[in-house]
């Protein structure tokens, strides 16, 4: 008896029911909204509840609603509660970020942003620190979150939307726990043990067989606007009683039963939860409470205990379990599809504005990070107050980390959330810009003004490089005269090119070169001479450019093309121009003698809008109904030869008749930088807009290489992956689209053809040398789910996105691509002052090594002591915590850009001295290395040891000397402190 005893107990099914609450940071109703009709009810009364019973656990994921709840909601007896809870383990904060980003159309400085914003709150206010990921709904994974959660000390991390073919074979071959390596570089040092969601997924099942209402969800379905106020809210699932308890009991059993067989352990994670729960958590607690103890009671009936459990609880059994488990390397889940006709693409390139917006301001508020903390450390009390300075900082931080929500970036939300999300971010753009301006002095409201030395308009413009790599570009202002003169902060000519602009027949181009110093600014002044200009004078340093205009051509009428080839040349391509067509024919490597054909055009997918006629298009799903068609009949181009920058401007219109073009594409050709990385940048901006319905544009470019389709994309700008193309029975076309974050390329044995965006795209290789960009979708359809929740896409914006596109070697590509790539993203800041004070800048840059990228330099504003048992005794004291804010530690990141074995020298390890790199700032006192976000101290995070049958590689260490190795794709994440 005791041996049958021994084995059901040894076999008995082990079963860990998670209570969470899915609360997505926007999507159908905003922040606002959300937290008035159900969010903060979750939170009081999930406190309540467990407060109640001391078996009950919760797990709160998104941090933004439980700041915004914390501060303006929860009372000191919340409070408390919550401390308390904390402290026994039955509340547990997993992933910690402001939200649960999305995986795929964000960039990874984004994504360690808003992990950051959320681990400092929680450290600070509570002394945890996250462990566990619980990535349960962006759209696919990417390789590189495991990466940074690893990084962030965490333990094991776990994902649910994958291919539905591939969870099926995963399932069937229990194979849905393993550990990742999602870096080629890293390997074994940054792995992590994930576990992939069976296919129920996040949600509990919510099928009755006895009941024709949602299955244990005790509290029903939120209501929006407002809570009903007798508390009965729709399809509430029929109360646990003496009737229904074993109906309920079997139905939850036959599940659990279902599950473990496709795991290797007798431990099932069950999820009880999903979108929006636990706004009454009394009755959901007071049903669950009576049917786990009806189940634990009938234990040897049903061959399962159940227990209430945070996802620690879940992930230390199965750790204990000492298995060996399959090792997956750098491979990706990208892209995701719930069935055959259900490709999960299209929101790579969903609403492409808000995209663009949400870089843009990453891309400031890294500016401004800099920027702030040298003015700090130059001047500690200096005019700009230091506490403003930090809440502008902050604004942005927080609506820069909200939109990375997976149905924010995405394009997947409602229009009004959208809305919120550009209004947040256009609002946090502000006030850096503010905070930029106050720096050097606020500036009037026209920047245009009389100088004293004569009857002579000008401007001042400082131009800030936030990158730590000296630089060399050009800058593009808007002026309102016909000639210009520019001169540098020596009072020197500096070249520079004017010319009509394409928008107006009343404003000019300003094209002039700028050469600055990493994190350094440089003041120009921009004047406006009113009568004639000597060109001996500094007037001749200013080339005006003219705009020639060719014949509008007719593809209809296109002859013999290839005869009439125009050139544009730099010290680095020869471009030409097809004169039949009015399209590029070729661009040829000067450095390497190569020519290579290529052609671009803009090319449309026609969307199907009735559910009933086929499969559609939406915000999510992009479902090519049939191959792209051209867009257009008849291309006009102008050219405008410059000494700074020459420009190819192409209008496609899509009837021949047509006076206003469709699409526009503009080329400029970077003159004069030989031997400097703006030669090899073809910068190409886009006008596509507004759409007819039932669209979604293509920027085709065709080109003579033999890369077989495959197509490699960057994760979050942070790794390239291989793309190789795939026939599929159905759908084809859009399960070979691939997100593009900051690079797409594809190459043969002698030639690379890369384009770099300052947003996300989808992309595909869809023919032999093809690749080509989604830039803008409009779609309208008539499922009852879009049309209710209003995620129907119906984007009429015209949008405005810019690529660079490189040609060359895969060798010599390989070495200047991802420095191109942050260049792109972070182009110096331009801006007009009026009377500026200048704060002295020394003279010294602050320079990495090429295959280095600063990532962070910034003020946290964190008032936790580094020391950990002296921040959690501060914290247990009782005393009032200190809120005065740290100005004095600066959180420091620096990136290897490269990975090893991609370039002979520039993949190896690199060693910096902090001390030296940084004395253009100032002197280094202290340096002390972090996790990635900041919250342990280094040398105290051990992370769980996943048994597999590979050894582990020692980590990257920090001298006494303040010296740093840096290895191939490491992030070393650093608090350093300034005399």
């Amino acid at each position: 008896y005791m041996l049958i005893l021994f084995v059901f107990f040894l076999y008995r099914i082990q079963v860990f029911v998670i209570p969470h609450s899915h609360m997505d940071v926007g999507w159908v109703y905003t922040v606002q909204e959300s937290m008035h009709a159900y969010a903060s009810n979750v939170y009081s009364s999930v406190v309540e509840e467990l407060s109640r019973v001391k078996s009950r656990k919760f797990i709160a994921v998104e941090q933004e609603f439980f700041r915004l709840w914390w501060v303006n909601v929860a009372t000191d007896w919340h409070q408390k509660q919550v401390r308390q809870l904390l402290n026994e383990g039955r509340l547990e904060f997993i992933i910690g970020g402001q939200v649960m980003h999305d995986e795929a159309v964000t960039d990874v400085d984004d994504a360690i942003l808003q992990l950051s914003e959320g681990h400092g709150f929680l450290y600070e206010t509570f002394g945890v620190r996250p462990r566990f990921g619980w990535h349960v709904d962006p759209f696919g994974a990417s390789a590189t979150t495991p990466v940074l959660f690893a990084l962030a000390g965490f333990d094991a991390h776990l994902i649910s939307r994958i291919d539905y073919d591939l969870k099926d074979d995963m399932q069937k071959n229990k194979k849905l726990q393993f550990v990742w390596r999602g870096s080629p570089s890293l390997k074994e040092k940054q792995e992590i043990f994930t576990h992939t969601m069976d296919q129920f997924s996040y949600c509990t099942p919510s099928h009755l067989p006895f009941s024709n209402r949602s299955g244990f969800y005790w509290n029903g379905v939120a209501l929006f606007p407002d809570p009903p106020k007798d508390g009965i809210y729709p399809n509430m699932s029929l109360p646990v009683t003496k009737e229904t308890v074993e109906l309920y009991a079997q139905t939850m059993v036959d599940n659990i039963k279902q599950r473990a067989q496709w795991f290797r352990t007798s431990h099932v994670l069950w999820p009880w939860g999903c979108d929006k729960q636990f706004f009454n958590a009394s009755v959901q607690f007071m049903n669950m409470d009576v049917l786990m103890n009806y189940i634990n009671t009938h234990s040897d009936k049903y061959g399962v205990a159940v227990q209430y459990a945070t996802l620690q609880d879940y992930f230390q059994t199965v750790h204990q379990t000492n298995l060996s488990w399959d090792v997956r390397g750098n491979q990706d889940f990208l892209p995701y599809s719930t069935e055959p006709f259900q490709a999960w693409t299209g929101f790579y390139g969903s609403r492409n504005v808000l995209k663009g917006v949400a870089r843009r301001a990453s891309s400031l508020l890294y500016a401004a990070e800099s920027l702030f903390t040298r003015y700090r450390i130059s001047y500690p009390d200096g005019p700009v107050q230091r506490e403003w300075a930090l809440d502008k900082l902050k604004a942005l931080r927080w609506a820069v980390s909200e939109v990375q929500h997976h149905d924010g970036i995405t394009g997947t939300e409602s229009p009004k959330v959208a809305d919120m999300y550009m209004e947040h971010l256009m609002q946090g753009m502000m006030g850096a810009e503010e905070l930029l301006a106050a720096i050097f002095l606020l500036p009037n409201k026209d920047f245009v003004v009389v100088s004293d030395s004569g009857n002579v308009l000008e401007q001042h413009i400082f131009v800030y490089n936030p990158l730590a790599w000296n630089i060399s570009t050009y800058i593009n202002i808007s002026v309102a005269y016909a000639l210009a003169v520019v001169l540098d902060d020596d009072g020197k000519a500096v070249p520079a090119q004017i010319q009509q602009s394409m928008e107006s027949s009343t404003v000019y181009d300003l094209f002039f070169v700028v050469e600055l110093g990493g994190l350094q600014y440089r003041k120009y002044i921009v004047q406006f001479p009113q009568s004639h200009c000597d060109t001996g004078s500094a007037c001749g340093a200013t080339h005006v450019a003219r705009v020639v205009k060719f014949t509008k051509k007719n593809v209809s009428q296109w002859k013999r093309t290839g005869r009439k080839l125009l050139p544009v040349l730099n010290e680095c391509y020869k471009l030409m121009f097809d004169q039949e067509t009015n399209l590029l024919h070729s661009i040829t490597d000067r450095c390497e003698k190569m020519r290579v054909r290529v052609q671009q055009d803009f090319w449309e997918y026609e969307a199907n809008g009735d559910v009933h006629s086929g499969p559609i298009s939406d915000n999510y799903i992009f479902t090519a109904n049939g191959s792209a068609i051209p867009a257009y009949k008849s291309v006009a181009m102008e050219i405008v030869a410059g000494k700074v920058v020459s420009e190819i401007r192409q209008y496609f219109y899509r009837e021949e008749e047509d006076k206003n073009h469709t699409y526009s594409v503009v080329t400029r050709v970077p003159v004069g930088f030989e031997g400097g990385l703006a030669c090899f940048r073809l910068e190409q901006s886009y006008k596509v807009g507004p759409l007819e319905m039932n669209r979604e544009t293509v920027f085709r470019t065709s080109t003579s290489l033999k890369n077989n389709r495959t197509l490699f994309t960057d994760n979050n700008g942070y790794q390239m992956m291989k793309r190789t193309y795939k026939t599929f029975v159905n759908n084809t076309i859009a399960r070979n689209y691939y997100p593009m974050v900051r690079a797409a390329y594809i190459q043969d044995d002698s030639s690379r053809v890369v384009f770099l965006g300052e947003r996300a795209h989808g992309v595909a290789s869809l023919s032999q040398g093809q690749l080509e960009v989604m830039l803008h979708r409009r779609l309208w359809n008539n499922q009852e789910w879009n049309l209710g929740y209003n995620l129907t896409l119906n984007d009429s914006s015209v949008v405005r996105p810019v690529l660079w596109m490189m040609l060359g070697s895969p060798s010599a590509l390989s070495s200047i691509y991802q420095q191109e790539a942050l260049e792109l993203q972070h182009r110096p800041v331009v801006m007009p002052i009026d009377q500026p004070r200048e704060f002295a800048s020394r003279d010294i840059p602050v320079v990495v090594p090429q295959n280095l990228h600063m990532q962070t330099l910034s003020i946290p504003g964190w008032n936790y002591s580094p020391d950990h048992t002296q921040h959690l005794h501060s914290l247990n004291s009782g005393r009032p915590q200190k809120s005065e804010i740290d100005f004095d530690r600066i959180l420091l990141r620096i990136t290897h850009l490269y990975e090893e074995g991609e370039d002979p020298v520039l993949s190896q390890p690199t060693v910096i001295n902090l001390k030296e790199v940084m004395r253009g700032i100032g002197e280094v006192t202290k340096v002390q290395e972090r996790s990635l976000t900041g919250t342990w101290n280094i040398s105290d995070l051990q992370r769980w040891s996943w048994k597999t049958n590979e050894s582990v590689r020692k980590e990257g260490e920090i001298s006494p000397f303040n010296c740093v190795t840096i290895y191939p794709k490491e992030i070393r994440t650093f608090f350093i402190y300034f005399k």
